[in-house]
């Protein structure tokens, strides 16, 4: 969410920016509802002030005077019991139209309404030119035995999977891989919960607007997570942090969940668009300072590049859209890797830096240098989420006979250079 401050005072920025972002918010609406807050509190803070100054005249009175100032004390009482209740309400509603609020997107984003906008910026790398006919990820699943989609569909319905063989160690491999590397990069690897509360998910930002994509437990304050950085987000919510424990750069390995809503029809095929999947994801709460912020939105993408490269696959980087990005997000980029049965990329990484807009959700403070309080920057990548990587690696290092290629950089923790047939 934004500073109301600053909403108040670039009420056009901040249209501007809703404009570019698809935002749904009524932005007079919320300036409106601000200015009935900011009355009601002054009203109420002036009511407090006057039973406080009524309370000690009370008891320095004289006995005929103290009745009366008793009484005074009783109306002044009533009054502030019916206003504070209608403040708390109208506070309630005001945070609500807070949370969609967009953040200002940085000028050298491409300004669209959706991915169609996306610029490419650079492409490493070329896409492979077969001397036999390639397979997709599918039929090269099923002609060794790697997957059992139909008992998958079976127990846990559309959209699940179930790998077997070489293919389930070589998931396991990578992502031991990807957790390594960023573990040399000098993040501090967590293992953390699938299940978060409400108020997590309102922190990171993934609600109120995107309820349809989290899975609820019926009866609880539970949701399963859809990426371990709604989670790392809120490990310091309501802290104050001291500026020199800043940046905190931490890596994370966990099941995700997304119900992917609205998707029906789209990937329904393979291990492309699942309802449970792994990932290794980055993320970084840094000091508010936009160099700051900048310096790890390039170490982090840098970081998903080599493992990209490591893996030996092509992939292009893109500079996402004003109405691609999010609401929250000050840049974006994704990374998207080459899909020979498609004949095109598609997306395995996103880097997205969010200033304070999710810092302000989630209460994640420090105290700077001067002694001053002041919201942090947050960041977030991927590192590697399996098993969409494995659409690609099994397809762009695929042999003729079947068996798939391991890239040298991941050999170690696999065992072997190929994958073969299950038994």
């Amino acid at each position: 969410m934004l500073d109301i401050k600053f909403i108040r005072e670039n009420p056009e920025i901040v249209r501007r920016a809703l404009e570019q972002k698809g935002g749904t918010l009524d932005l007079d609406a919320l300036l409106a509802l601000d200015a009935q807050v900011s009355e009601l509190r002054r009203k109420t803070e002036q009511l407090q002030a006057e039973r406080n100054a009524n309370a000690k005249a009370v008891s320095k009175a004289r006995p005929e005077e103290r009745a009366a100032l008793i009484e005074k004390g009783k109306e002044i009482g009533q009054q502030l019991a019916q206003l504070e209740p209608q403040l708390r309400e109208l506070e309630g509603q005001l945070k609500n139209l807070l949370y969609l609020t967009p953040t200002i997107p940085w000028e050298g984003a491409p300004v669209g309404p959706d991915d169609s906008f996306n610029v490419e910026t650079r492409v490493h790398g070329n896409p492979r030119i077969f001397l036999f006919e390639p397979l997709d990820h599918v039929t090269l699943m099923e002609k060794n035995g790697w997957a059992d989609l139909e008992r998958a569909a079976k127990v846990s319905g559309s959209r699940s999977y179930i790998l077997r063989g070489d293919l389930m160690i070589y998931e396991q491999a990578l992502l031991r891989f990807a957790l390594d590397q960023m573990v040399r990069a000098g993040f501090a690897p967590l293992s953390v919960p699938s299940l978060t509360k409400e108020e997590v998910l309102f922190g990171h930002g993934q609600f109120p607007t995107a309820r349809d994509q989290v899975y609820s437990v019926d009866g609880e304050d539970a949701f399963l997570a859809g990426t371990a950085e709604v989670l790392l987000n809120y490990l310091h919510a309501g802290e104050i942090l001291s500026e020199d424990e800043l940046p905190k750069t931490y890596c994370a390995l966990s099941p995700c969940f997304r119900s992917e809503a609205g998707s029906a029809g789209k990937d329904v095929r393979g291990l492309m668009r699942v309802h449970q999947f792994n990932k290794v994801e980055q993320y970084v709460l840094c000091t508010a300072s936009l160099e700051e912020s900048n310096k790890w939105f390039d170490t982090m993408l840098s970081i998903s590049e080599s493992i990209l490269q490591a893996l030996e696959l092509p992939y292009r980087v893109l500079e996402v859209s004003t109405g691609d990005m999010g609401l929250g997000k000050y840049r974006q980029v994704d990374l998207e890797t080459w899909v020979p049965s498609e004949n095109r990329y598609r997306e395995t990484h996103s880097c997205s830096a969010l200033l304070d807009w999710q810092a302000r959700r989630a209460n994640l403070r420090y105290r700077d240098a001067d002694g001053k309080v002041r919201y942090a920057y947050t960041l977030n990548n991927t590192a590697l989420a399996t098993p969409r990587i494995l659409v690609m690696l099994l397809e762009n290092h695929q042999n003729e006979d079947g068996t798939v290629n391991v890239p040298k950089a991941v050999q170690p923790y696999f065992g072997k250079e190929r994958l073969g047939p299950t038994p």
